[in-house]
């Protein structure tokens, strides 16, 4: 799909294609997802030379894919299982803080550009997890993963047609998923990510909590006087 809008673009003189990546893909080269991400930035750059490339890392906001499922299986399983010890690192980014840099982009004619997209925190996969516990006031153990028994889950989880976790999924938390150093990130370009995580997720964590809405500190507070 990119590859087809980058070459519609390009026959249409439009004037910019702002093309949405991942960040790390240069590292995972035994992911199929990563693979997928270099060959489609390759296409668009053949298609439109001039396209800036965006790379974030995880994007979560109240309706993402990322933190809601995690506090979903923290909320229902008392043992939660990591792996490669936990130790992934992740800068986690904010939809607010990407679309501010998309505006960037454009307002300010940023051309042929590969930027790396990351929040103002580096936190590992363990310490995530821990964090949104706390949260939604669970407290769960857990339990690494030996790689053997991990792949075995994976594959079981895959027969379903929402898979919790895949092979590919994986081998992908075997790379950090921080800034590379290589490339220009949101911040150098003037768009320094302000968001942070906890202060963010804690604005629709309620969901998760007992009592709901009424958990909130708004409802507390009320509750007190």
């Amino acid at each position: 799909m990119p590859s087809l809008l980058s070459k519609l673009c390009k026959e249409y003189n439009l004037k910019h294609f702002i093309h949405l990546s991942a960040l790390g893909i240069n590292d995972a080269i035994d992911s199929d997802y990563a693979k997928s991400k270099l060959e489609g930035e390759g296409n668009v750059l053949k298609n439109f030379p001039l396209a800036t490339i965006l790379r974030p890392s995880v994007v979560y906001s109240v309706d993402d894919n990322f933190t809601t499922n995690f506090m979903t299986l923290l909320n229902r399983l008392p043992v939660f299982p990591i792996y490669y010890e936990g130790k992934t690192k992740f800068s986690p980014i904010h939809c607010s803080d990407l679309t501010d840099t998309i505006y960037h982009v454009i307002s300010k004619n940023i051309y042929s550009k590969i930027i790396e997209c990351t929040g103002p925190e580096i936190i590992t996969f363990k310490e995530l997890l821990e964090k949104l516990q706390i949260l939604i006031g669970k407290k769960r153990i857990l339990l690494p993963f030996p790689l053997p028994i991990a792949e075995l889950t994976a594959r079981f989880f895959e027969l379903f047609p929402t898979p919790l976790l895949t092979r590919d999924q994986l081998r992908l938390l075997k790379y950090d998923n921080v800034s590379s150093g290589k490339y220009k990130t949101n911040s150098d370009i003037g768009v320094p990510s302000v968001r942070i995580f906890d202060q963010e997720v804690k604005k629709y964590c309620y969901m998760w909590r007992e009592g709901g809405q009424f958990s909130t500190e708004k409802y507390l507070a009320n509750k007190e006087l």
